[in-house]
């Protein structure tokens, strides 16, 4: 039997619905805490972080990603029940899909769906695999993120690398509530203005050579009581994890000091611990990421998501029809991101909130 997997369980559960020319996508989130205020404002401000910025940087698609709530909020607060939301598609060109309908485009999930739904899976724009179902995944991020501030927990991203070009990482030891807030107010969410004014650069010149870039988003959530999570299965990492590689394009995962580990002694990976001078137990370094056996220690959790290259571009491709098992070539139309990363930072901030949020729910007098 056919089926689409869209719903993630634990504690909180979240269920995404629609395609990306279909009438609406949504979102249905339930076994949220009642009485949490939530702030449409700042929920709106969280959505425009996402939504296409009319620039060199991403598509020309216009949609204002405004969540229209139909239950589980009353006079502002969370009512305990159901939260359910959609946002409605109003600026789709099916058209653009017209002449691809059966050749798979390089790099998406055409031809692997085809093969999944037998043909019926909806291809315009991606249809349930595009990116436009980040939007419901940011509004139940944007919701989850509300709970936690309330709680101190402020959850931090940027982009850290554009194609070759990478900006200054966080300290995995020390983030401010005033630097993460920082962030979430510039247009181009970078440590460094420098190093973001060169990303844009490089972007632009990628769409104007008709190609995309990839590139890395790292993520910081300040404020995580150490004991949280669970192993094996229902560790912080594993849940972080799923969520994240629900955001299309998602290729990689690295927590603390990742993959460079590696190449490390245990005496330089080890972090030192110590009680500081209001008594909390710290770490010296943070290459553990604010983890150790999918538990959090206390520090701040770091990770990093690596996103390929938008694989919609407008040069000719070698292809096939899927429909009769012919080779053929393919030159894709429409509007496309030429780079997706700006737009996915708030997206793993999004799948970070909820899944903290999910383990927060296990924490005693939360």
């Amino acid at each position: 039997m056919e089926k689409m997997s869209s719903f993630w369980n634990h504690n909180i559960s979240i269920s995404i619905f629609g395609e990306s020319h279909g009438p609406a996508i949504g979102v249905v989130i339930d076994n949220l805490p009642s009485g949490e205020h939530i702030d449409l404002e700042e929920l709106r401000n969280f959505m425009a972080r996402r939504a296409p910025k009319k620039d060199a940087t991403s598509t020309q698609r216009n949609e204002k990603d405004m969540p229209n709530i139909m239950s589980g909020v009353y006079n502002g607060y969370t009512t305990g029940t159901p939260l359910a939301a959609f946002i409605s598609n109003t600026d789709q060109h099916s058209q653009d899909y017209g002449n691809i309908s059966k050749l798979a485009r390089p790099g998406h999930a055409d031809y692997t769906g085809a093969l999944r739904y037998k043909g019926f899976n909806d291809v315009r724009g991606g249809g349930h695999f595009s990116g436009r179902l980040t939007a419901p995944l940011c509004f139940a991020g944007a919701i989850c993120g509300q709970i936690l501030e309330r709680r101190g927990i402020y959850t931090g991203t940027h982009i850290q690398q554009i194609h070759n070009i990478k900006d200054t990482k966080f300290n995995p030891c020390s983030i401010s509530r005033e630097q993460i807030i920082a962030l979430r107010h510039k247009k181009f969410p970078t440590i460094s203005d420098k190093k973001g004014e060169a990303m844009y650069n490089d972007i632009a010149e990628a769409r104007n050579a008709l190609d995309s870039l990839g590139g890395i988003v790292e993520c910081a959530v300040t404020n995580v009581p150490a004991g949280i999570g669970s192993p094996m299965f229902e560790g912080l990492e594993n849940s972080i994890s799923q969520l994240v590689f629900g955001i299309p394009a998602t290729k990689g995962i690295e927590f603390g000091a990742g993959f460079q580990v590696a190449t490390m002694l245990g005496s330089q990976n080890n972090d030192e611990f110590y009680v500081n001078e209001v008594g909390h137990v710290m770490t010296k370094t943070n290459n553990h990421g604010g983890i150790l056996g999918g538990i959090s220690s206390g520090m701040p959790i770091i990770f990093r998501v690596a996103f390929k290259p938008t694989p919609s571009i407008a040069q000719p491709q070698e292809t096939i029809d899927y429909s009769n098992l012919t080779n053929g070539v393919i030159e894709i139309k429409g509007r496309h991101d030429p780079c997706v990363v700006p737009r996915a930072v708030p997206c793993v901030e999004a799948a970070a909130n909820i899944a903290i949020l999910s383990h927060m729910l296990d924490y005693p007098n939360f």
